[in-house]
């Protein structure tokens, strides 16, 4: 029999989660708690779901390693379906903290084996940078200090139905249960902000000034416009055949009693703690960055190593962006005069450009319909033409979906979300709110980053590689992820998925929005930068509205060095592509270097240059 897909198993894990979630209510008869299928069944699933974390690993101590390591997620995660709101709290710490160092212990021993097969040593040493880096991060102790408009109970609450299927009535009652259980998460949580408080550890004044805006926001609005609620209608819709028109009202009714009787307290509590006592101990404008808490520069040390996956110091970092900033503005001026005619250039420089493409009408959307419409045009053309530059397509097709109308105004222009469990599709979010300030200019840069040949094309292949373990299929490493998706807007242009010199221009300014951030990210938390000095510097030098630009620069603020992963990836595949052509002549394909970058899923940088110098030294063999 042959085995199912990946995509199949994904399903078989869900089916897992959905039994052990779904436990009895109050009322239930205890006979009826757990019938021996379903035993036989959640045996099988748990089963199905380790075979998945050690298919394709030969050696019998880390495949022990990995089965364990996945167990534990399984036990622990909610992301990946573990009842409740995982561990939390000092304790929960410990307990991950104590795993976490066993577990590298272990793969002391493995790696220690001279026959160790190649792929059991990047799978080995995929783990243990995910482990060293999480070590590495217990520096900056998060937990006792971060906040911001995406570290927030509202964020956490509205976000609640996520990876919930609500596929009939006794789904939703587990969901219930758990939303119930959410009050301790939010005490443990403001326990642990009062002990950073206590050592000097809080964050900066504007961040928590617009946190308690959007706490107060949600505290004044009712029930049913919270986006959890609006969450749970659109699943319910989706599962509407496991549903009888009574258990659909009786779950709404009882969600409702929930938000208001269990959530909005929490919330509450959570808005108190930073009025009344995070507040008045803020950072001011002038110790943004990490750099001004205790231990901060080793904190973004630590950040840099994960998210760049290894360690590079804060000011290469800040040198290698304003660099690129330099090239980029000469090529401003450049396509700028082909796009706006040499006059405007001669006269205004970089800076009329940037204007121009800020503030003409004409380079903007006019309706949500055309925002939508130019997405599905943009994936098209490029699907149409994957073939002739990849040799590997995931089977999981990618489509547009317009972002919820409660979400629009709060989130990103676009976002990618990968295919799950109940459905094996990827989806290109576009942002179809206050169309006339989504720039049309942009669209193609956007559409090919976060669908096809971008994250889509990436993670969903990485998703169905069936020959590989889970720790490697679902690895995120940031610059990987988001080097890849920043290679192809480049990549793109090659493909002739470009237009014209004004889809070229678009995706220069996305390259800039990029190059910047390894400037401002590097200056707020390692150079002291203020806020109002890093808006200054996207301001010279980006596309980006004012509006777009506050928002960045919050995000660097609560998210350091994330933002160093897009352009540092992307120059280091660009690289890596220069030397196999240099090496390889007429040799080379295009197509299949593509397949030596994406086909071991997401991993360092160290491992990718091993892969693609290996195939390189191959191919001169042959």
């Amino acid at each position: 029999m042959p085995r199912p897909s990946s995509l199949s198993r994904l399903a078989l894990f869900a089916s897992f989660v959905a039994l052990t979630a779904c436990r009895p209510g109050p009322d239930a008869d205890p006979t009826d708690a757990v019938t021996p299928t379903e035993t036989e069944d959640t045996d099988a699933g748990r089963a199905e779901a380790i075979a998945d974390a050690v298919v394709g690993v030969d050696d019998p101590q880390l495949r022990e390693l990995l089965a364990e390591h996945w167990g534990s997620t399984l036990d622990h995660s909610p992301y990946y379906g573990a009842p409740g709101w995982g561990e939390y709290g000092p304790a929960g710490r410990e307990a991950g903290r104590e795993r976490r160092e066993r577990w590298l212990a272990a793969l002391d021993t493995i790696e220690a084996n001279a026959s160790l097969s190649e792929r059991d040593a990047i799978t080995a040493a995929t783990f243990r940078a995910q482990l060293e880096s999480s070590r590495a991060a217990e520096v900056c102790e998060y937990w006792s200090w971060s906040i911001s408009l995406n570290t927030n109970p509202v964020e956490v609450i509205n976000g609640a139905f996520g990876r919930a299927y609500l596929v009939d009535a006794a789904a939703g009652e587990a969901e219930l249960e758990r939303l119930r259980a959410y009050g301790p998460v939010v005490d443990a949580w403001i326990a642990d902000l009062r002990d950073g408080l206590s050592r000097g550890r809080v964050a900066d004044r504007e961040t928590l000034e617009r946190v308690a805006e959007l706490l107060d926001s949600q505290l004044g609005t009712e029930a049913q416009g919270w986006g959890l609620f609006i969450e749970a209608g659109d699943k319910l819709e989706a599962q509407r055949a496991g549903w009888t028109a009574e258990q659909r009202a009786a779950f709404e009714a009882d969600l409702e009693a929930v938000i208001d009787g269990e959530l909005r307290p929490g919330v509450d509590r959570f808005a108190a703690l930073v009025r009344d006592e995070l507040l008045g101990a803020a950072r001011g404008p002038e110790a943004v960055g990490i750099g001004a808490l205790p231990e901060g520069a080793a904190c973004y040390e630590a950040m840099i190593l994960r998210h760049l996956s290894e360690p590079r110091t804060a000011e290469d970092i800040h040198a290698l962006g304003l660099q690129e900033i330099a090239r980029i503005d000469a090529e401003f001026e450049r396509l700028g005069a082909s796009v706006f005619g040499e006059a405007l250039v001669k006269e205004g420089g970089r800076a009329a450009v940037l204007e121009r493409l800020r503030t003409d009408p004409a380079l903007y959307f006019d309706s949500p319909e055309a925002v939508e419409a130019f997405a599905q045009d943009s994936l098209a053309a490029a699907t149409a033409e994957l073939p002739k530059w990849f040799n590997a397509l995931p089977e999981a097709p990618c489509e547009v979906k317009r972002i919820p109308d409660y979400q629009a105004p709060f989130t990103y222009v676009g976002y990618y979300g990968p295919p799950t469990p109940d459905e094996a599709i990827g989806y290109y979010y576009v942002n179809t709110s206050k169309p006339t300030t989504r720039p049309r200019f942009q669209a193609r840069a956007l559409a090919v980053h976060e669908a096809v040949p971008g994250h889509h094309l990436q993670i969903a292949l990485s998703l169905e590689l069936d020959e590989l373990p889970m720790v490697r299929r679902t690895a995120g490493v940031t610059v990987f992820v988001e080097g890849w998706a920043l290679y192809t807007e480049r990549l793109a242009d090659e493909m002739g998925l470009y237009r014209d010199d004004l889809d070229r221009l678009g995706a220069l300014s996305y390259e800039a929005w990029r190059a910047s951030r390894l400037v401002v990210d590097a200056g707020m938390h390692s150079k002291g930068w203020t806020r109002e000095q890093a808006r200054a510097f996207m301001r010279e030098h980006t596309a980006l509205a004012e509006t777009n630009i506050v928002n960045e620069v919050d995000r660097y603020v609560g998210w350091p060095g994330q933002a160093l992963g897009y352009k540092y990836g992307q120059l280091e595949i660009l690289k890596l592509r220069a030397e196999a052509e240099a090496a390889l002549g007429d040799r080379f394909d295009i197509a299949a270097f593509h397949d030596q970058v994406l086909g071991a899923g997401a991993v360092s940088l160290p491992v990718l240059r091993r892969r693609v110098r290996a195939w390189v030294a191959a191919q001169g063999r042959g």
